[in-house]
């Protein structure tokens, strides 16, 4: 394991249970308005039935003081309870409900309250930036040629990849381990960068037999593009000996040209024998002369001087070049420095030298990446999925309802995973123990809740309440607001189904119907015969008259939903922090936090569940 400082606890186990008992206490008076489904607005008056007021007035309330903005001010970030005063409804929820009708009558308080019980003012995250230090990475010194992911996946997918990849892997060398499962890996994004970036046997275990073979095909491709960023890594490195060996001579252009050349061609040289993926030597020789011209000319341009990055180092000496190293030639700093100190000791031995390729076969590193076919529950046994399993991570970016908590449960009874780090999503495919819809009795192991105290008190959140948890309050903060004209459309199409078919509940639904609609007449009539309904019995006049009649009322849609955005934190909060408690329930376990990965307008489910298996080399600095 690296050396590193003490890993900060996100808050004992009494604490957490403490501040999940706050929430609750919130989230009891909340939940019916996150539990009302917007397709039932106007045929079940749930404005009329949750809120006093009017939607104007809820919109003025949310907007006055910022509790919609992205960067709220500071002082309600900082100091909520006291900026609220004693009658905020924080403490005194009867402020924000009618205690004789539950209506909603405080806007403001029930804001406020939403904010305080949400995770980044509960106190219960690690920054990323602090767990990083703590791993041994310094966040201001990030190597500037790392290969980017942007030309192999969009904005999003690389922006979560780039930044959990590298978590993942200052954690795998953290714990001294090279093996990654990669739960729900889909098409195989996540896995084939850390395999390909960070050296990292990764196996990508998906329920899809189609994503699957996709991302074996995609990986293929990839590897492909990966030794054309390869290539173009060492023409970067050849940059900065052609400059180093310019600053450090003084002999004259033409003498120098010539001595770098020669000191190119034996790097290239080098490299070739460190390569890890096992690029050609044919594929850098193609390239040498090409390289060497391309250098040459940069040299008499280049004037930057080379950055200097601590633990740097080369076989002759220890140099800034770790840091445009190709990606697959880095490796950690701890197994780094013992190759250098191995091959030092056996040149002066007279052995055999070892390549770092060498080392690397010798000690079963090698980058591969396996996708697998497999359905994975928490009976799962991963020994009949990986037949080389061995000390290895456990991952998974947005796997979807219950293989989340299941990635967990398999954590803590697995003695070969080692380290957990989980991004949950889609919260409203979780199965609840206590939800009296679900009618699978199947079940032994619930998605919701996971944690003891949340059985003992029985908690259900409801279907609806879930998928209001993935709405994205940053995003609408910053303009990417709900999609209020396909919502209200639905909503009044509900209406027509209930007075001129009589139909009140329908198994069917009607899906993305609105994006391929010119128009709501359009709309009410291909979801009418989605629904396999006759709709030759409603004229044109008939529907734009339902049309007309409830356009007015659409700001009501809209402000309810608003709420509903408001709160959905607060029950993201409830099930993430559902999941640390039983982290801290395990024996087990030598640590475990709630860290923000992503940025949140970017990737709206942003939190991780990290936790690390107790060894004797852990240290776990406790904090509140």
């Amino acid at each position: 394991m690296a050396a590193a400082g003490a890993l900060s606890e996100s808050g004992d186990l009494d604490v957490l249970r403490g501040k999940l008992r706050g929430l609750l206490r919130f989230v009891r008076k909340a939940i019916p308005i996150a539990n009302a489904h917007t397709v039932e607005f106007y045929t079940g008056s749930l404005w009329e039935r949750f809120v006093e007021g009017s939607p104007d007035q809820v919109m003025e309330a949310l907007r006055s003081r910022g509790l919609l903005a992205e960067a709220a001010p500071a002082r309600w970030e900082e100091h909520p309870l006291e900026e609220a005063g004693e009658n905020s409804g924080i403490s005194d929820f009867s402020n924000i409900f009618s205690e004789n009708s539950q209506k909603l009558v405080n806007v403001e308080a029930f804001a406020l309250a939403a904010k305080y019980y949400s995770l980044p003012n509960l106190g219960v995250c690690i920054p990323l930036e602090q767990l990083l230090v703590t791993l041994g990475r310094n966040p201001q010194q990030r190597p500037g040629s790392e290969v980017k992911p942007d030309d192999f996946m969009n904005a999003k997918k690389s922006h979560e990849v780039q930044v959990m990849s590298e978590l993942i892997g200052y954690i795998a060398d953290f714990c001294g381990i090279k093996q990654v499962i990669d739960l729900g890996s889909g098409k195989g994004y996540l896995s084939s960068f850390l395999s390909m970036q960070y050296g990292l046997k990764v196996y990508g275990i998906d329920s899809s037999n189609i994503n699957t073979h996709g991302a074996k095909e995609r990986n293929r491709k990839l590897k492909k593009h990966w030794r054309v960023y390869q290539t173009r890594s060492r023409a970067h490195i050849g940059g900065q000996v052609l400059e180093t060996a310019k600053e450090s001579t003084g002999q004259d252009g033409q003498k120098c040209k010539t001595n770098i050349k020669e000191k190119l061609v034996s790097t290239s040289s080098s490299l070739a024998n460190e390569d890890r993926r096992s690029v050609s030597d044919q594929v850098l020789s193609d390239f040498t002369d090409t390289i060497i011209s391309d250098v040459t000319r940069e040299m008499e341009n280049h004037t930057d001087p080379l950055p200097q990055r601590p633990g740097s180092f080369l076989l002759e000496n220890r140099s800034p070049l770790l840091n445009v190293l190709p990606v697959d030639a880095i490796r950690p700093a701890s197994l780094a420095t013992k190759d250098y100190e191995r091959l030092s000791k056996e040149h002066e031995e007279g052995k055999k030298t070892v390549t770092f390729k060498d080392q690397a076969k010798d000690s079963n590193e090698p980058s591969i990446y396996s996708p697998l076919t497999s359905f994975i529950t928490a009976e799962s046994e991963l020994c009949d999925i990986i037949t080389d399993l061995e000390d290895c991570i456990m991952v998974g970016l947005h796997t979807c309802g219950d293989l989340a908590p299941n990635t967990l449960r398999i954590f803590t009874s697995k003695s070969e995973i080692k380290g957990v780090c989980s991004v949950g999503c889609c919260y409203h495919l979780l199965s609840e123990k206590y939800e009296k819809e679900c009618k699978d009795d199947t079940l032994e192991m619930w998605g919701f809740p996971m944690c003891q105290y949340l059985k003992e008190e029985g908690w259900c959140c409801g279907r609806n309440a879930r998928m209001s948890a993935c709405l994205a309050l940053e995003r609408v903060a910053v303009g990417q607001g709900l999609a209020t004209e396909s919502l209200f459309y639905r909503a009044v199409l509900q209406e027509i189904i209930k007075e001129c078919y009589g139909i009140t509940e329908c198994d069917k639904h009607v899906g993305k119907v609105y994006s391929k609609s010119a128009s709501f007449l359009d709309y009410v009539r291909k979801s009418l015969k989605k629904l396999e309904l006759d709709d030759s019995k409603l004229t044109e006049k008939m529907i734009m008259e339902y049309y007309e009649k409830y356009k007015p009322r659409m700001n009501e849609l809209e402000a309810f939903n608003m709420l509903k955005v408001v709160l959905a934190p607060c029950i993201e909060t409830l099930i993430l922090m559902d999941r640390l408690c039983y982290l801290k329930e395990q024996d087990n376990i030598a640590w475990s936090a709630l860290v923000k990965l992503f940025d949140p307008v970017k990737s709206p489910r942003c939190y991780a569940v990290i936790a690390l298996k107790k060894q004797s080399c852990f240290q776990v600095e406790a904090s509140c």
